[in-house]
């Protein structure tokens, strides 16, 4: 169980997930998952570059620069 709930839920069938590996903030998660989706919703960029995206975006903010914010986050199963 070292991947926890995300592990899971990818054993219990589901094509991906997104996990942090680490207590995260609330509103730099908020940020962070808005920006995710936002380039998915879009469709043309896969699910790991919608994440490098969004994480490059909180590095270049002024308010969730720090690592803390957007490094804990990784995708499991399905990256496409």
């Amino acid at each position: 169980a070292a991947l926890g709930l995300a592990g899971v839920a990818v054993r219990g069938g589901a094509r991906s997930t997104m996990a942090s590996l680490w207590y995260v903030d609330d509103l730099g998660t908020a940020e962070l998952m808005t920006r995710f989706y936002q380039k998915l919703a879009k469709g043309k960029v896969t699910k790991a570059e919608a994440l490098r995206q969004a994480q490059q975006e909180l590095l270049q903010s002024e308010q969730f620069n720090h690592p803390y914010y957007w490094s804990a986050f990784i995708l499991l199963g399905n990256w496409l």
